[in-house]
C-alpha cells in the first residue's frame, strides 16, 4: 500500500478491505472512511516470539493496528478508507522495499505495510564487536529493528533525510548520530579518525564514523538530533 506525500511532515495511506497496515500509536491525524485502530499486541508480523524478542531488546514501541473492518465487506464491498500520518512534526521519510529487509530504530517508525515481516536483530551480527560498540556510541542500543519483505514503510527523521547508494566499490561513511536506516546486503562496523589533534582537543570532534560496505542504501538525516 503506496504512501502519498502530503508534505514533508505527513504521508496518507490507502487501506483497502482486507488489507491492513501498522502505526506508531498516537501518529494517526486524520482518516476518511470506515477505519478501526487497535492496539498490537503481537508486534505486528513477527507474531508473539517476535513481540518478546522486542521486549527484551528494548525495541518494544508500540503499534496499532489500522485496517478497514471485514464486517463491511458482506455489504457488497466497503470502499478503501484513507489515513493521514504524522508525528511530533517530524520529517518523513517513504521507503519502498521490494524483498529486501530495511534495518531501522523502532522508534523511528512512523507506519508500514502490514505484508512486511516485522522481526529484532543483534546488532553484533552486522558488524561484529564494532557493531555492538556502534549501538552505544549512537544510543541506539544492541538491538535494531527489521522489516523485511514487499511494501512501504514511513521513517521519521530530524530535518529531511537523503538517500546514499552502497556499492562494493563505493562504501560509505556516515556520522553515526546523522544514520536513520539502511536496507540491502550491507555489512556496517565502526571506525575511528582519532587522531593527535582529537588528543588536544583541536579535532573536528568526527571521531567516529559508521562505515557500511556491500550493495544497498543508506538513509541519512540532516541533524545529529535523536527522536
Amino acid at each position: 500500500m503506496p504512501f502519498r506525500e502530503i508534505n514533508s511532515k505527513m504521508v496518507e495511506a490507502t487501506v483497502a478491505p482486507g488489507q491492513k497496515m501498522f502505526s506508531q500509536r498516537g501518529a494517526m491525524l486524520a482518516y476518511k472512511g470506515e477505519v478501526s485502530f487497535t492496539p498490537n499486541m503481537q508486534g505486528g508480523q513477527g507474531g508473539l516470539m517476535s513481540m518478546i524478542g522486542r521486549r527484551v531488546a528494548n525495541e518494544a514501541t508500540p503499534l496499532m493496528t489500522v485496517e478497514v473492518p471485514q464486517g463491511l465487506n458482506d455489504q457488497g464491498g466497503a470502499p478503501s478508507a484513507t489515513v493521514l500520518f504524522g508525528h511530533g512534526g517530524h520529517h518523513i521519510q517513504v521507503i519502498n522495499l521490494a524483498g529486501d529487509t530495511l534495518y531501522v530504530e523502532a522508534d523511528r517508525l512512523l507506519a508500514f505495510d502490514g505484508t512486511l515481516q516485522q522481526g529484532t536483530m543483534f546488532m553484533g551480527s552486522q558488524g561484529g564487536v564494532m557493531g555492538m560498540v556502534r549501538g552505544q556510541v549512537t544510543g541506539q542500543g544492541l538491538f535494531t529493528t527489521t522489516l523485511k519483505g514487499h511494501g512501504a514503510v514511513a521513517v521519521m527523521a530530524h530535518g529531511g533525510v537523503i538517500e546514499l547508494p552502497i556499492t562494493p566499490q563505493r562504501p560509505v561513511h556516515v556520522d553515526p548520530q546523522a544514520y536513520v536506516a539502511h536496507h540491502g546486503d550491507v555489512r556496517n562496523k565502526l571506525s575511528t579518525a582519532l587522531g593527535w589533534r582529537d588528543m588536544v582537543g583541536r579535532g573536528s570532534g568526527e571521531a567516529f564514523q559508521l562505515e557500511l560496505s556491500g550493495n544497498g542504501a543508506v538513509y541519512v538525516q540532516a541533524s545529529e538530533e535523536k527522536l
